[in-house]
């Protein structure tokens, strides 16, 4: 077979490769030679390919899989490699050593011994099979789904394979049955969802050997008669069809043990109906049923399990099912249940608003009973009564009183009974088996005396947000039999007395006590904690960890932020260290030890303004965190404004220390009266978060630069950022929201504010605005639960899974990435405008995780009266993670201070210059020196930039420039103060040195000899013939000179006809007359992008930041981002550039008039 290179395998199936002789056929034949070919061992095939074109040349391809390897006694070192079946083929290779024969013999022979019978597909663009497929004679299953399988050439080609039990051919979009299957006998399961059948043919009768049918997501609004002769069929897949009613054929299956009915067009659950069927268990989600009949109770004791969920009832009495063991009615408006409790093992109705749940007789084999989100105001007594009840979620409910029999129950080993309003429990307990205890949100002032010595069977214990003083003893005496591993009682009023009453709990591994009022933890107690892993301290009155920590061998993560520690602890010794946040408190110094921990990730020492800190080795840690200098200018300060926001932010890693979340938080965008804040949570993937941290600040400014008054601008923003995820937003995704400040001067004397947030956010992220004291939503989250969702997603023939995610994968319909789910899930955001006005305290942004755990009026009570924004924003991810997320974390908070005064001060500096084709005139300050220099052209666009004191082409181009760069700068006349905050991951401020900044500068402009009547003197080397040449420079910023700055009008125009001229970097730069020689680093910005945008051609050459993705014409296709990019300080990175063909002519200043002569005769001639 031969094939090209990409159709192989990726390097990481590649188990054996070199360079060796290799001859074909049989070795007796002299018209075969050896010959020297690259070699590869990948998967369970041997390819053999040219050593010069070893990776674009054609290969061949033996599949070994019931194949021989053998060797070959006359040859020394020599294997033959044979495939299997009638068509076999043999290659003869000759290795150099023993070694190398004996390592592919081993390896090779393991891989021929194997036996095919299950073959993975999915998702290959298919239109046929690939034929080295049919070698694998032995093939029983086989996944096609994701293919564009034909049905006259891919699907009739399935009957080769005689032994073939199991098919999918899922999303393949066929639009008929394939009658080719009905050949096919030996199968047994078929799997056709996610097509466009509209019918079944007859044929499918014959099929007789099928017992897994699975036809979901398709057109049927029938089925054959002939359907009903396949008496073997045990399960049958018809959810998200068009049936109005279960199928009368159904009657005839009658050894069907599954009936899937889910997302169809049901409008009555007819229980008397479903007594002529002989499904057991029947799943009738998504259905909007409006009304339930009665059945016979006799007629009924088949049904073992009913699958309710979104199904929008109100009531339900399913009492007549007199043998059902599993109810799930979840997620509906349900006010009153009636369940019978002959068989009940499992009742799910969480989500409704139940107020009266009855099941009789009492559940004698009840076991999990989930009542979650509903608003009960008690527990039902004869929940008490279920003797072998072992689980019980009662969260998010009315609920006054737990029973002391629930708390003493012989069976019960998990109650779940957070946000109710639960004041006191009972005093004394009995003996309890529980182990998981979670009480958190409640009104509890004190825990029975005796929890721990009668719940000695208890690990878990949540009693977080209550009005605890004090915590019971761990025992009677001081030996403790305590089996308590974690303990979170954040957020109450404890103090240094229940210190000594942690000591009881030898085996605790995790602990937090954050935001108590705790002053001193005695250092003798703490040495008893040696199994402790994790400790939280934070939001206390602390003026020192204990040196005792070192006793805690075991601990990996310390966070002790937002209290008065003066000393830095030891904590740096500990061998499994990987997390400390001693951020927001009163250090001074810190004490390092000669080599730090091999497994620290983060040390976080911000908010510490006293901090004096230099040591080298801290750059070996992963994720450093620092205040700046305390000289760094504030944005607005600088330029004579009052300081309107101030923003603080932090991250937190999950439970996997993957962190799967990223902040953007620049407090001077695009201009010295904009900013921009963001939080991106890709779920458990890093790669989307951090590819939308870095570059969708450069998307939204390049559509700030394409017109500045578009009200779409935002919606804009996410849709082009979709493209520009290329491959790494084909497979994952992940959720955003972004907030956008503006300044919109007013006049003197009119009324209305002149600054206002725009909000935009697609999946969980969400921001909530502070307005009085209270919380005012900014953004709203998209799922299946909400009707015009739900239908939009059903109109593009996807399938909502039990967990309620579209094709299983994401719950929201928001999303940025998944572009196999496109076009159900969608990257069009929910965007809201306010004016802000002085009534406005702060608005925060958090990942999905934060919103889980807290509501939009908890989280603004919560941080409302912390004056500091990275306190506050600590305080969120803090009390989030005690509350019970597992997950990775976000918060931004973003304080306000807006007067009337301030929508007075319209006085800004000059706007943002307009670079570019299209744009109108501009006036620009010149910048000179302090000292009288040589001033400075005015930038066409740009933002801070990475420091380069030399000018740059190495980015030229025939075309407008890319999008966004990482290295261009927010135009303006004076330095840029450095406030900007993306350090590493999302943004410390770094400080300006020496008052000066760089700026990267475009200047585009058309002229036959490469000057313009209103430039400067052109530069050496850099011309343009009549199209549009980019040129790209880093420009060291003197002083702004205080005198009057000369003036300048820029024009530009574009010229379509003339082809263009690509011009390449030239090895060596050119020195400007009024470059530095000794640059100072200053901070990346987000950038306000060049007026290149404008002309609707973009480049195609990627910049810094991974902007690849071409627009104009080619507004739909998914350009390719780096799999891995590589961070660059200021959080941007590289990802690879588009290969240029034009790009290819480099042009020494010396030969430039030559060129230009040569090119001026060759336009002559045509």
């Amino acid at each position: 077979c031969d094939h090209q290179s990409k159709d192989v395998g990726g390097s990481e199936r590649v188990q054996l490769s070199g360079v060796f002789n290799v001859r074909k056929g049989k070795l007796a034949l002299p018209v075969n030679r050896w010959s020297k070919r690259q070699v590869t061992l990948s998967g369970t095939c041997l390819i053999v390919s040219s050593v010069k074109h070893a990776h674009t040349g054609k290969m061949h391809i033996l599949p070994l899989i019931g194949g021989k390897v053998e060797e070959v006694r006359r040859h020394s070192h020599c294997l033959a490699f044979s495939s299997a079946g009638p068509q076999s083929q043999t290659y003869y290779i000759s290795y150099d050593s023993y070694t190398e024969h004996l390592r592919w013999h081993r390896t090779a022979s393991k891989i021929a011994s194997q036996r095919v019978n299950s073959v993975d597909l999915s998702c290959c663009s298919l239109e046929e099979l690939p034929a080295q497929l049919f070698y694998s004679q032995d093939l029983t299953h086989l996944n096609l789904k994701n293919n564009f399988m034909s049905l006259h050439k891919g699907v009739p080609a399935l009957t080769r394979f005689c032994k073939l039990r199991s098919l999918t051919l899922s999303n393949n979009a066929l639009s008929d049955f394939p009658l080719a299957l009905c050949d096919i006998t030996s199968l047994t399961e078929l799997n056709l969802s996610g097509n466009r059948l509209s019918s079944l043919p007859a044929e499918v009768g014959t099929m007789h050997n099928l017992q897994t049918l699975l036809l979901d997501g398709n057109f049927l609004s029938s089925l054959p008669a002939e359907l009903g002769s396949l008496e073997g069929l045990t399960y049958l897949g018809l959810s998200f069809n068009c049936f109005s009613c279960a199928p009368p054929i159904l009657e005839k299956l009658r050894g069907m043990e599954r009936l899937c009915l889910a997302g169809n067009q049901l409008p009555v659950l007819d229980i008397a109906r479903l007594q002529w069927l002989p499904a057991r268990h029947i799943d009738l989600r998504l259905n909007r049923l409006q009304t339930v009949t009665v059945g016979d109770a006799e007629q009924l004791v088949h049904i073992v399990q009913l699958d309710l969920r979104d199904t929008g009832l109100q009531e339900l009495d399913v009492r007549p099912l007199c043998r059902l063991e599993l109810l799930r009615c979840d997620r509906n408006a349900l006010s009153t249940l009636r369940v019978s409790g002959h068989a009940l093992k499992s009742l799910h109705a969480a989500h409704n608003e139940l107020k009266l749940l009855e099941v009789q007789p009492v559940p004698e084999n009840l076991t999990v009973l989930d009542l979650s989100w509903n608003t009960l105001g008690c527990v039902p007594a004869w929940v008490c009564e279920s003797s072998k009840l072992e689980v019980l979620d009662i969260n998010h409910n009315a609920v006054t009183e737990l029973p002391i029999q629930l708390l003493s129950s012989g069976s019960l080993r998990k109650l779940l009974a957070g946000w109710n309003q639960v004041c006191r429990l009972a005093e004394r307990l009995e003996r309890s088996q529980l182990e998981v205890l979670d009480l958190q949100h409640n009104h509890l002032t004190e825990l029975p005396h005796n929890l721990f010595i009668k719940a000695q069977s208890l690990r878990y214990l949540n009693v977080s947000a209550n009005k605890l003083e004090n915590l019971p003893a761990a025992s009677l005496t001081d030996d403790s039999f305590s089996c308590l591993e974690e303990l979170y009682v954040t957020n109450n009023s404890l103090t240094d007395k229940c210190v000594p009453l942690l000591t009881g709990h030898g085996h605790l591994r995790v602990l937090h006590l954050a935001y108590n009022q705790l002053q001193t933890f005695t250092a003798s107690k703490l040495a008893r904690l040696e199994q402790l892993e994790e400790l939280d301290l934070s939001g206390n009155r602390l003026r020192a960890v204990p040196t005792t920590i070192l006793s805690c061998q075991r601990m990996h993560t310390l966070s002790a932020h937002s209290n008065c520690i003066n000393a830095f602890p030891e904590v740096l010794q500990l061998p499994e260290i990987k997390c400390v946040d001693l951020s927001c408190n009163e250090l001074t110094e810190v004490t390092l030890p000669e080599t730090l921990p091999q497994k620290l990730q983060e040390l976080d020492l911000t908010g510490n303004p006293r901090l004096n800190l230099d040591h080298k080795s801290l750059d070996n840690i992963k994720c450093f965190r620092v205040d700046p200098s305390p000289s760094a200018p504030c944005v607005s300060e600088s330029h004579g404004a009052p300081a309107v926001w101030s923003h603080g932010y932090t991250e937190a890693s999950g439970v996997k220390n993957k962190l799967c979340v990223a902040a953007l938080a620049l407090d001077s965008f695009c201009g010295i009266r904009e900013a921009l804040y963001g939080v991106f949570d890709g779920d458990k993937n890093v790669e989307v978060p951090y590819l939308l941290q870095c570059t969708m600040g450069d998307v939204l400014a390049e559509e700030l630069q394409r017109g500045q008054r578009q009200e779409d601008y935002m919606t804009n923003t996410f849709l082009t950022m979709q493209r520009k995820l290329g491959t790494a937003g084909q497979r994952m995704g992940g959720s955003a929201a972004l907030c956008h400040i503006r300044h919109d001067p007013v006049a003197p004397g009119e009324h209305g504010g002149c600054f206002t947030l725009k909000a935009a956010n697609v999946g969980r992220c969400q921001a909530v605005l502070c307005r009085d004291g209270k919380a005012m939503q900014l953004s709203t989250t998209h799922t299946v639960k909400e009707e015009p969702e739900y239908r939009r997603v059903r109109q593009q023939n996807a399938i909502i899974t039990e967990d309620n995610k579209v094709s299983g994968v994401t719950d929201s319909t928001r999303m940025m990435g998944y572009s196999f789910l496109c076009p159900s899930v969608t990257p069009r955001p929910y965007v809201s405008t306010v004016t802000l006005t002085p009534q406005d305290e702060f608005f925060l942004l958090g990942s999905r995780g934060l919103w889980d755990m807290l509501s939009p009026g908890e989280a603004v009570e919560a941080v409302r009266n912390v004056p500091d924004a990275l306190a506050a924003a600590k305080k969120l991810v803090t009390l989030a993670q005690s509350y019970g997320c597992s997950d990775s974390l976000s918060a931004v908070v973003v304080q306000l201070s807006i007067t009337e005064d301030c929508c007075c001060f319209c006085e800004p500096p000059p706007p943002p210059p307009s670079p570019g084709p299209g744009a109108h005139a501009g006036t620009h300050a010149y910048s000179a020196g302090a000292d009288g220099g040589m001033p400075l052209p005015p930038a066409s666009s740009g933002t801070a930039s990475e420091l380069s004191s030399e000018f740059s082409t190495s980015e030229m181009s025939s075309e407008v420039g890319s999008t966004a760069s990482s290295e261009d700068p927010p135009p303006q006349t004076e330095p840029l103060p450095s406030q900007l905050s993306l350090p590493g991951r999302a943004g410390a401020r770094r400080p300006a040195r020496g008052g000066g900044s760089f700026h990267r500068q475009f200047s585009g402009a058309l002229s036959d000899n490469g000057v313009d009547s209103e430039d400067e003197e052109p530069i050496a080397g850099v011309f343009s013939n009549g199209s549009r040449v980019e040129v790209e420079a880093d420009v060291h910023c003197l002083h702004r000179h205080n005198g009057p700055a000369p003036q300048t009008h820029a024009s530009a125009r574009l010229s379509t006809n003339t082809p263009p001229l690509a011009v390449a970097s030239r090895p060596e730069p050119l020195s400007l007359p009024f470059s530095s020689p000794s640059p100072s680093p200053v901070p990346p910005s987000s950038p306000c992008l060049s007026g290149a945008a404008q002309s609707g051609t973009l480049g195609r050459r990627a910049r810094a930041n991974g902007s690849v993705a071409c627009q104009g014409r080619n507004q739909d296709r998914i350009e390719e981002a780096g799999d891995a990019p590589v961070r660059k300080q200021g959080g941007y990175f590289n990802a690879p550039a588009q290969p240029d063909p034009d790009d290819q002519l480099i042009i020494p200043p010396e030969l430039e008039e030559e060129v230009r002569q040569i090119i001026q005769q060759q336009q002559s001639h045509k």
